[in-house]
């Protein structure tokens, strides 16, 4: 069984599937199981960090090259808000990580940010500067809200 897992993944979650439909408790390969279990789990919170690095690194785009705004931007912006709202719908647990991945995701994002833009790491601010309300916002992009702050 072991060997499987490793020559043929696909055929492993396959047999562990059967396995446990049958409730084949002994047969199954719980160690490797355990594994992916965990796997999986933090599979959900790097897909969280990510979907917030494209995002907030778009924001900052927006931010600090208004003369380059468009409409690939812009459905950017909202289509990682939107797989954002998806993945808290379909894993609500990760509600509570989102203050922290906020903050790993800004420098993620700002990595982006300066690699699109070719501007200097300089001249963004070295902590995020949205809050995670308006980063989730639907209707929140960075030149209304320094117009609001103002």
């Amino acid at each position: 069984m072991k060997s499987l897992y490793k020559t043929d993944f696909y055929a492993w979650t396959q047999q562990q599937i059967h396995l446990l439909k049958q409730q084949a408790w002994q047969s199954l390969d719980v160690q490797n199981l355990l594994e992916e279990l965990a796997d999986l789990g933090r599979r959900e919170r790097q897909e969280l960090r990510n979907r917030l690095s494209v995002l907030l690194g778009h924001l900052l785009k927006w931010q600090f090259q208004p003369q380059q705004r468009g409409n690939s931007w812009l459905a950017t912006i909202r289509e990682q808000r939107e797989q954002l709202v998806l993945l808290l719908d379909e894993n609500p647990s990760l509600k509570p990580y989102l203050s922290e991945a906020l903050s790993i995701a800004y420098k993620l994002g700002l990595n982006l940010a300066v690699r699109e833009t070719d501007l200097p790491y300089e001249t963004f601010p070295s902590d995020c500067p949205y809050s995670l309300e308006a980063t989730l916002d639907d209707a929140f992009l960075p030149d209304s809200w320094l117009e609001s702050d103002a």
